[in-house]
């Protein structure tokens, strides 16, 4: 089996997360350089995970190796100058979310790699676990019936003190805050799983946190297929939670987790007189693997072994990055967004908060109330 070249870009806590996933794929990947400009994060995170080359800037790397993948670890505000340098050499790219800091960015990254011809990949690990993928095959099943409504909850908590990182907090680093940053992994699962969307209308507040951006946002979202989803991204919430339910016309299907799902955290309902077929639906879908870096991971490189784009593809993260905006669209405008709206004419197309966000003339001490649209 062929061993791939990875580099990694940006040693912080995330590619940790990503290095544990290469050490555990058994000599199918290695390490072979990575590049910080912090010298003794750098340092340390190529001392502790046996990576023989190091480099004190991107450009460096890429001057010098030419791996099988990057992955991007870095700040979002990085991400789109750094994908277009790797796939413009000819690099394929894994990226941590979200993948560009707008609409009008992602479409740079998109023309960089159809121009290179190298892939570009989104980190929305949790579409990888056995049960969103188990789900996915069955939308669509008579023996579950139709998608009617859904529930995705990103319910965190982040205090104050997690906002001193200087790039946190910030449109013009982070691109958003929660909806952004937080809550587009759940939603990224809730449209692999429904399809594309085609209407929403959001509110979104900067309640208590000492931030630009939004620190909570509540979205109506209605789909293709006809299902409404209600959507929350808080960093407000001490009893942290990720959930998500699907009602479908005979089962609802729930997951509730923070960081990552196995299967045991996935449950099942069948509506009255329901119970043999959908049980027996659930079934027959693939077990054992539970979401994060790792399974991911394993189908990039299956993917580029098989000289396929892995996934997620740019045009897939570009649907959820839209879904976001459009979040944004609405709760700054006080409008119901429908998909396709946010052209470059959009000024929501070349930065989330679009016009500004309602409370950037405010001045109000953290903790009082500041704006709800």
């Amino acid at each position: 089996m062929r061993t791939f070249d990875l580099a990694v870009i940006g040693t912080g806590g995330i590619a940790r997360l990503h290095a544990e996933a290469v050490a555990g794929l058994g000599g199918r990947a290695r390490l072979v350089a990575a590049a910080d400009i912090d010298a003794d994060r750098l340092a340390e995170f190529a001392r502790t995970w046996s990576v023989p080359r190091a480099y004190p800037q991107p450009a460096a790397l890429l001057a010098e190796e030419k791996p099988d993948l990057v992955i991007l670890c870095t700040p979002p505000g990085l991400h789109r100058d750094q994908a277009v340098a790797c796939l413009s050499r000819g690099v394929p790219v894994l990226c941590e979310k979200p993948p560009a800091l707008s609409l009008a960015e992602l479409d740079e990254i998109a023309a960089a790699e159809a121009a290179g011809g190298a892939h570009f990949a989104t980190v929305f690990q949790h579409r990888f676990g056995s049960a969103a993928a188990r789900l996915r095959r069955l939308v669509g099943d008579p023996r579950l019936g139709a998608p009617l409504t859904a529930v995705c909850h990103t319910l965190w908590y982040r205090p104050d003190s997690y906002f001193a990182v200087p790039w946190r907090g910030r449109w013009e680093v982070e691109g958003g805050g929660p909806t952004m940053g937080h809550g587009i992994h759940q939603m990224d699962l809730l449209l692999s799983v429904l399809g594309d969307w085609r209407e929403v209308v959001a509110v979104a507040a900067r309640q208590t946190r000492p931030t630009s951006t939004e620190d909570l946002s509540c979205a109506i979202v209605t789909f293709d297929n006809g299902a409404v989803a209600t959507v929350v991204n808080s960093l407000l919430s001490p009893r942290e939670t990720s959930y998500l339910r699907f009602d479908f016309a005979h089962a609802t299907v729930e997951v509730e987790h923070l960081y990552g799902y196995q299967d045991r955290d996935w449950r099942i309902t069948p509506a009255p007189g329901h119970a043999t077929a959908v049980d027996a639906a659930w079934a027959e879908g693939p077990a054992g693997q539970g979401s994060g870096h790792t399974a991911q991971l394993i189908a990039v490189l299956d993917a580029l072994a098989a000289g396929q784009p892995p996934p997620v593809t740019s045009a897939d993260a570009r649907a959820t990055l839209e879904l976001v905006a459009a979040v944004y669209a609405s709760a700054f405008t006080g409008e119901r967004i429908a998909r396709g709206q946010l052209t470059p004419d959009s000024p929501f197309h070349h930065a989330m908060a679009g016009t500004g966000a309602p409370w950037a003339a405010d001045h109000a001490v953290p903790g009082q109330r500041t704006a709800d649209r």
